[in-house]
């Protein structure tokens, strides 16, 4: 589905909203720059040693366009019947040292927080968008993940060695999706097969992907700012497979030595799941029988119910969370739900603190040692950890997307505005979608509104230092 875009113009609104971007900055309870000692000691920063040399392979990254903190780099080819899938990951634990000033600044971040005017990064830059960046053409340290797959996408053999390596090129999912849709041959040729294999074999887990549209705050070289909302490409799933595969073997691995950190979320229970079946018969696409995520997976992305439908399933992908153990495995049942398996974060570990951990013990057991001191003696405060830096991005994230849909809805005011309702908040008030701008809010609505229906509404005023929009009923 094609992008849509809402741009905020230069002139008062976006001189407010400027100032509004800026201030969110100051209200961050994290620290917003690094110690003079751990710039020091990222530029003195030297990698492990290496046990393997794959700098001949001909790895490629593939991110969105202007990335510079590249965690990974695929290789792709045919093995037999099958397949052989190597996943290079940036070697952020060869570089840090355990205790040191970029260890501790890094534990109070948690991840890198994005914001309209830039990021603030969970490492130093001239680590993070340098020296551990997987970047084209520059020989670099990682944790490659050697995978064979049989010819139903299924892994049947992994390997997980320290190497040095090098990318051949810096990819964009945009022209890669492109060039694959023109039949060119080229690094990701394999990718589309590759991507829905994985996908089957997620079906038959019993997973599922909610797939929602992205929506990002982006500034453009003339000062203005847009929202950007847009369905992801095939491309970005299929990526996202290879990250899914590569998460469960490292799962595996953690759950065979009994010491790590899993990524959890309970089953939906019966009363999520009666909910979202409700909703459906309110939209008129009902779910009627089957597993959730086969119904999600055959949703038409061109129909107008399926973003509403999307945000409601979104109540049964709640509770996300992260469990740490060592020396005895986790109570209760070990899989993520949605994923249908034991599962960990362990592909982005420039911008996820978790994904550091759960590189360097996975590593550890592989050559048959036991995971290192500094990972286990802090797994226990690890979750914790975690969990409060997606509470302060998921804050952030909501505060300047509510800041400029505000501004975009400045000049509007006291106008009359269609809006789709896309879930109902009470009897009288709804998540609405306005189609242009495009912005999500919530509004009063009559009572006996539908998800699914138009309603029209009132633009009373806007404050956009707070990201506040009131409607009139």
């Amino acid at each position: 589905m094609p992008q849509r875009r809402s741009r905020v113009a230069p002139s008062a609104e976006q001189s407010e909203l400027a100032a509004a971007l800026a201030a969110l900055r100051t209200r961050i309870d994290a620290p917003t720059e690094f110690s003079p000692r751990a710039l020091a000691e990222a530029e003195s920063a030297v990698a492990a040693e290496p046990d393997l040399d794959l700098r001949d392979v001909p790895f490629v990254t593939l991110d969105p366009a202007g990335s510079r903190d590249l965690d990974q780099a695929l290789q792709l080819e045919r093995a037999g019947a099958g397949y052989r899938v190597r996943y290079a990951i940036a070697d952020v634990p060869g570089f840090l040292t355990p205790g040191g000033a970029i260890d501790t600044e890094a534990r109070e971040r948690g991840q890198t927080l994005y914001l309209a005017d830039g990021n603030i990064p969970l490492h130093p830059l001239v680590l993070s968008a340098d020296r551990a960046s997987l970047l084209p053409d520059q020989v670099r340290p990682a944790l490659v993940w050697t995978f064979v797959l049989d010819s139903d996408g299924a892994v049947t053999d992994f390997r997980l060695e320290r190497a040095l390596m090098r990318s051949r090129a810096q990819l964009e999912y945009v022209s890669a999706q492109a060039a694959i849709d023109r039949g060119e041959p080229g690094p990701l040729s394999l990718l589309g097969e590759i991507g829905e294999l994985r996908r089957h074999q997620e079906q038959r887990r019993g997973g599922a992907s909610l797939n929602l549209p992205d929506e990002e705050v982006v500034q453009r070289p003339d000062g203005t700012y847009d929202i950007e909302r847009r369905h992801p490409l095939p491309i970005e799933d299929w990526n996202a497979q290879l990250s899914l595969m590569t998460g469960m073997a490292a799962a595996e691995l953690m759950i065979g030595a009994k010491t790590g950190v899993l990524r959890t979320m309970p089953q939906p229970d019966d009363h999520a799941f009666a909910t979202f079946r409700h909703q459906t018969r309110a939209l008129g696409r009902p779910w009627t029988s089957g597993r959730y995520g086969d119904y999600l997976r055959e949703l038409d992305k061109a129909d107008p119910m399926t973003l509403p439908i999307l945000e409601a399933a979104a109540t049964l992908f709640r509770g996300a969370g992260y469990v740490s153990f060592d020396g005895a495995l986790p109570e209760g049942d070990l899989k993520q739900a949605a994923i249908a398996a034991p599962y960990t974060h362990a592909t982005a570990p420039l911008r996820r603190l978790v994904d550091r951990w759960s590189l360097a013990i996975c590593l550890a057991v592989f050559q048959g040692r036991p995971a290192p001191d500094w990972a286990r003696d802090s797994l226990a405060q690890l979750p914790e950890l975690m969990e409060q830096s997606g509470r302060r991005a998921s804050q952030l994230n909501g505060d300047t997307i509510n800041r400029v849909e505000a501004a975009l809805l400045g000049p509007l005011i006291g106008r009359r505005i269609q809006a789709s309702v896309i879930e109902m908040r009470g009897e009288s008030r709804a998540t609405v979608q306005i189609a242009d701008p495009a912005v999500t809010t919530s509004a009063p609505v009559p009572e006996g509104t539908a998800p699914g229906e138009t309603v029209t509404l009132t633009l009373e005023s806007v404050d956009v230092a707070r990201g506040e929009i009131q409607f009139a009923a």
